[in-house]
């Protein structure tokens, strides 16, 4: 009954950004606007059993996340149908990933708070609950302002990190990545920096 079907959805893909696993997708070749769309996943040690996604059934956006639903250490795909009325389109499958060797990662937020030769600097993340246990690092690098050259760097596990300022002084800048090692070692982007003055007199 090829007549009576919707065109199926275009650019079918599975992403991983910022910590989050995203499908996304575009509505098919002139489509009606009162579409929804339907998405469900299946992993590679349970192949050929598609799983529904609660959250992603009959929606009118064309994303859906899967940050928590698809399971960790084990390749997963997910495919979507747009439906109108009583007529659908057929499926269109992504390409399989992993979540820890896909993932792309986020560059931390930080926050920084300067006392008498000290700065103190916690980075956070906006992280999904499922995957806060993995085991990210950071790398802060500081600098002065104007200077390309780096005056401390930092590999640190913690989410927070002290740094001694008694010895510079003037307006210095910290920004920091966050790097995560599956096979081989991943990077994120460097945060913005956040500058801060120090050990200023008066």
């Amino acid at each position: 009954s090829g007549h009576n079907q919707l065109p199926p959805p275009r650019n079918v893909t599975l992403l991983s950004k910022d910590f989050d696993m995203m499908l996304t997708w575009a509505p098919g070749e002139g489509c009606p606007s009162d579409m929804t769309y339907t998405v469900r996943y299946e992993s590679q040690d349970r192949m050929g059993k598609w799983m529904k996604v609660p959250h992603c059934k009959n929606i009118h956006r064309t994303s859906c996340n899967l940050t928590c639903v698809l399971p960790n250490f084990v390749k997963a795909r997910a495919r979507v149908k747009a439906v109108s009325g009583q007529v659908q389109s057929p499926w269109v499958e992504s390409q399989f990933k992993e979540y820890h060797l896909d993932v792309e990662l986020a560059p931390p937020v930080l926050n920084v708070n300067v006392e008498e030769n000290l700065i103190h600097v916690t980075a956070s993340f906006p992280l999904a609950t499922c995957v806060e246990g993995f085991s990210w690092m950071y790398d802060l690098n500081l600098w002065e302002a104007g200077s390309e050259e780096k005056v401390g760097k930092n590999n640190f596990r913690k989410n927070t990190v002290t740094i001694d300022t008694t010895a510079l002084r003037g307006n210095y800048c910290l920004s920091a990545r966050s790097s995560f090692q599956s096979i081989d070692f991943k990077y994120s982007e460097f945060s913005q920096p956040v500058c801060v003055l120090l050990n200023h007199r008066g």
